[in-house]
């Protein structure tokens, strides 16, 4: 019985809409008796399914809306006011409904993003193109994509190439040139083109299905205003019975004290948070950018300094080999070989980079042993009969291998022009240097800006790479205080530092040494698309489509979210407060009041849906 009513709540809420309606056209007519027969009827009919949730809430211990709404209407048959008892009923259930409509409407973002899910994949097996269900992908599998179909799995490109639409993904409409080599993600769509590519990570374990977790985890989480109005109307709601009771016994109205009970419901107070968080999270989730709960968003509105890690974050994080210098006999593709087979143990960008340059110079390369990451500085490796150092400055001065005059000079010089200089040491001498420049990325300087012009007062560049290159691309994108060649450790000392100067310190950063310092902040960015693992799962905020523009979005949208729930809370404070006043007035009675308070509810709906198509600056 209580599923049966629960499932069809809607049915109990039209029919005691109509038999209201049959009942007001009755008294029209002048057949009273059957006026009110039909609204007594609709009083009951709309009161089961609020009786049942106030008596499941009553069981938990809970003091909800609904037993005020279920006092006030069993009042109001207690004294043959019919009409009120109805037009309560059915307005309240009514209300019920449009919000659970306009709640939904909310979670449109991450609806649509369900929508997008894959539920076949073509893959080839024994040599045959078959279509299976998702959920039969196997890594390894050979996947195959047309034009107009859906990207099941995670993997990368074997052959072909397509263009392909990462909307849902990224948040960018503009479909992305892939081919041979890069990665496709599941819930993305092929625009045109043809491609094979194999399956790395399926089911829960696909970005995609990450990214519906997060959004669902996300939205479930409460802001302190939530956390506060949910503890406040547990006590809130005995408190106006009491008072209720108390307005009785100064009045002896008992048609005052049940209107009382009713103008008193919080709805719109509790109701108001929650919407305005779930339509933020959504604009986000739109937008490429997951913002992982309400808390988080609450603390991202408040922060006022930015730090950002360099390479991949304030630039494109696609480095390449600009020039190679040899030494000590060696010549410069020898050198490249021994470097990109030494930087196959590594993912950092600029190793990525010499591998790039190896492969375009069609260079094979070599299995190497006793690799070692040294993390802030580079990597030790045998490769080979050889021992290799691979780094900066400060690998090779703390093994304590001594770098020539004209060396030195060579690498100030290109560190002048904006590369990153890679020393290279083999069996203990200077063989060679690796000369790398990354790109700024496009939006970077007006991402800043933004951040600027809505309040963040510092905006700070701390990276591995020489005090050259920092300083170049700092004063190109007027970066407030810079600086280079830190260890991770001393990146945490930095932002550690700030938050000690009264700062709510916000970090940006996309590798494995990012990681720390994002943990750190009082908010962690990650740079989603070219980020690891390690930084997407430890940041607050993940930025799919590698966009400053995203990092910008993110901070204004938490600011108009939670300057949308203050005015979700004030007015619906002042709703209760001019409705009590017009109910001690003589001025709002049963019907009316419950008609404003349902009003207030979808008003506060209305207003939190503005943020689902919020669009930053």
């Amino acid at each position: 019985m209580i599923e049966y009513i629960n499932k069809n709540k809607n049915m109990f809420t039209a029919s005691s809409g109509i038999l209201t309606a049959i009942g007001f056209a009755s008294g029209l007519f002048g057949n009273v008796e059957i006026k009110n027969m039909l609204l007594l009827a609709a009083s009951i009919t709309g009161g089961i399914p609020i009786m049942l949730k106030a008596f499941q809430a009553l069981r938990l211990r809970v003091f909800s809306i609904e037993l005020l709404v279920i006092i006030a209407i069993a009042g109001a048959l207690f004294i043959g006011e019919y009409t009120e008892s109805s037009v309560v009923a059915f307005l309240f259930l009514f209300g019920a409904y449009l919000e659970a409509r306009t709640l939904e409407k909310t979670r449109s973002s991450l609806k649509e993003l369900m929508d997008l899910a894959p539920l076949e994949a073509e893959v080839l097996r024994e040599g045959k193109a078959v279509t299976i269900p998702v959920e039969e992908v196997e890594i390894g599998d050979r996947v195959v994509l047309r034009s107009g179909s859906k990207v099941p799995v995670d993997g990368k490109i074997l052959v072909g190439k397509a263009y392909i639409n990462e909307a849902a993904v990224t948040g960018e409409s503009v479909p992305a040139s892939k081919s041979e080599g890069d990665w496709v993600y599941s819930g993305t769509l092929v625009d045109n083109g043809y491609i094979e590519f194999e399956a790395e990570r399926i089911g829960d374990d696909t970005t995609f299905a990450k990214i519906i977790e997060l959004v669902e985890e996300a939205q479930e989480s409460k802001t302190s205003a939530e956390k506060f109005l949910n503890k406040f109307a547990r006590y809130y709601t005995p408190a106006v019975i009491i008072l209720s009771v108390i307005v009785y016994l100064i009045t002896r109205n008992i048609r005052l004290s049940i209107t009382f009970l009713v103008v008193a419901c919080p709805g719109a107070l509790v109701i108001g948070a929650p919407v305005s968080n779930v339509a933020g999270i959504g604009n986000g989730a739109k937008h490429g950018v997951l913002i992982k709960g309400g808390e988080v968003m609450e603390r991202l509105s408040k922060v006022n300094a930015a730090v950002f890690d360099k390479t991949g974050t304030l630039t494109r994080g696609c480095p390449e080999v600009s020039s190679i210098a040899a030494f000590n006999g060696w010549n410069e593709n020898e050198l490249l070989g021994l470097a990109a087979s030494a930087e196959t143990i590594s993912e950092h960008h600029l190793g990525q980079a010499i591998i790039k340059e190896a492969e375009a110079r069609g260079i094979e390369l070599s299995p190497v042993s006793n690799g070692e990451i040294i993390k802030g500085s580079g990597i030790s490796v045998y490769a080979g009969n050889h021992k290799l150092l691979l780094g900066n400055r400060k690998l090779i001065k703390d093994n304590s291998i001594s770098i020539p005059e004209d060396v030195l000079k060579s690498a100030d010089k290109k560190e002048k022009d904006g590369n990153t200089v890679v020393f290279a040491a083999v069996d203990g001498k200077i063989a060679g240097l690796f000369a790398i420049m990354d790109q700024i990325r496009e939006d970077a300087k007006s991402a800043l800006e933004n951040l600027r012009r809505n309040g963040i007062k510092k905006i700070v560049m701390l990276t591995g790479d020489n005090s050259q290159t920092a300083r170049l691309i700092a004063s190109q994108l007027n970066i407030d205080e810079v600086y280079a060649e830190l260890m991770p450790q001393d990146k945490v000392g930095q932002v550690k530092k700030l938050k000690k100067e009264g700062y709510v310190v916000a970090m940006a950063g996309d590798g494995i040494n990012d990681a720390p310092s994002i943990a750190a902040a009082d908010i962690g960015f990650a740079m989603g698309k070219s980020g690891t693992d390690v930084s997407m799962e430890t940041a607050d905020v993940v930025l799919m489509a590698d966009k400053l523009s995203q990092l910008s979005h993110a901070y204004v949208l938490s600011k108009a979210t939670i300057k949308n729930m203050k005015q979700n809370t004030y007015f619906a404070v002042a709703v209760v407060f001019i409705l009590l006043m017009g109910v001690l007035s003589g001025n709002v009675h049963l019907a009316s009041g419950m008609f404003i308070h349902e009003a207030s509810v979808l008003l506060v709906i209305l207003n939190a849906m503005r943020l689902i198509g919020y669009k930053s600056a």
